[in-house]
């Protein structure tokens, strides 16, 4: 099949878009504490996440969009009967998730991206066993075991990490000085490098919510080899960084200043906290969510500043759009897939 064909095109434009919501949602999420704190403009966070983003998903973001290109759903079972219906239903959830990130970034609400692209690929999969294609025990039901673990496990170690690393910069620094005020300056610096690692871990471990289903769908028509194509994988890094800076500044507003007060020292501290979580899961090959672990150390944070200075309203809105989000994408992307069958494409 050619490059140009036009189901080939539809995907690519498709995984484009996802990867779009990505940067303008996830993305934006995991820079929003260094705008919030101050430390950077979102003309400076733009920069950085051009540089540390791309680079994160080119060089170290393949393990976990392998996970998700082909760990969820047995795309090969799939392919013996008719590749296309692989490449149809990869499009379906790539549809699915980007439209509901779509939506939950105009109510400024900073929802998984991660949860969106794998509760779509269920989706596809539960449909896919529904008309007898596979059976439902061929779903790998580990993998998805895992990934749901690991979500609830990231936001906990999240808050945990950066609880520790705020109190005790807290006790050994803030409250051993008359001027904590040259001491945030001085965490500027601190806060910028930890903005560079955080978004070097968003783009390695959450550019698979874009490219891991595009991957799946070219490899299914034998457009992409075994390893995925380098140019798969930059596709994904240029479209979160044109999401950030065109609509990552809703977000950002939740993240940075709604939940707690954040200052140079407690930015520091939920982006160190969240980087590291993250990083160890791409290494681990695991589609966690950025989201899910950032706010997580964010309630940390302000958690060590006492129960009143974390703001429980926003926080119950944010975990309302989490428990749904899976749900609808699923569904959506069944819907979607049952729709493209229907109409023969």
């Amino acid at each position: 099949m050619s490059f140009f064909d036009p189901l080939v095109l539809l995907l690519v434009a498709a995984g484009l878009y996802m990867a779009w919501n990505i940067g303008a949602n996830d993305l934006a999420n995991a820079m929003g504490t260094s705008v919030g704190s101050g430390a950077l403009s979102i003309k400076q966070v733009i920069i950085i996440a051009a540089l540390f983003e791309f680079g994160g998903a080119v060089l170290f973001g393949k393990r976990v969009t392998s996970t998700i290109a082909k760990g969820i759903v047995p795309i090969d079972s799939i392919s013996l009967i008719d590749p296309h219906l692989v490449t149809i239903g990869m499009l379906a959830a790539i549809l699915a998730a980007g439209f509901w990130i779509t939506l939950a970034t105009f109510y400024n609400l900073p929802v998984s991206t991660t949860h969106s692209i794998v509760g779509a690929v269920l989706g596809f999969g539960l449909m896919a066993a529904y008309n007898g294609m596979i059976g439902y025990t061929e779903i790998n039901w580990t993998v998805l075991g895992k990934i749901v673990g690991s979500w609830l496990v990231s936001p906990l170690l999240g808050a945990f990490i950066a609880y520790i690393i705020f109190s005790l910069i807290r006790y050994f620094v803030l409250q051993k000085t008359d001027d904590p005020y040259n001491i945030e300056k001085k965490f500027v610096i601190l806060q910028i490098m930890t903005a560079c690692y955080i978004a070097f871990a968003h783009g390695s471990n959450d550019v698979a919510n874009a490219v891991g289903p595009l991957y799946a769908g070219l490899h299914s028509l034998e457009m992409a080899d075994v390893g995925i194509p380098l140019w798969v994988m930059a596709l994904g890094g240029i479209g979160m960084v044109i999401g950030l800076a065109t609509w990552g500044y809703r977000v950002i507003e939740t993240i940075g200043t709604r939940i707690t007060e954040l200052t140079p020292t407690r930015g520091f501290s939920a982006e160190f906290a969240t980087a590291s979580v993250v990083v160890l899961h791409s290494y681990s090959s695991l589609p966690i969510s950025t989201t899910h672990t950032l706010v997580g150390s964010v309630i940390g944070v302000g958690l060590a500043g006492g129960l009143a200075a974390v703001d429980l309203s926003v926080i119950g809105k944010i975990i309302v759009s989490w428990i749904v989000t899976v749900p609808v994408a699923a569904l959506t992307s069944a819907l979607i897939f049952a729709g493209l069958l229907g109409v023969g494409i």
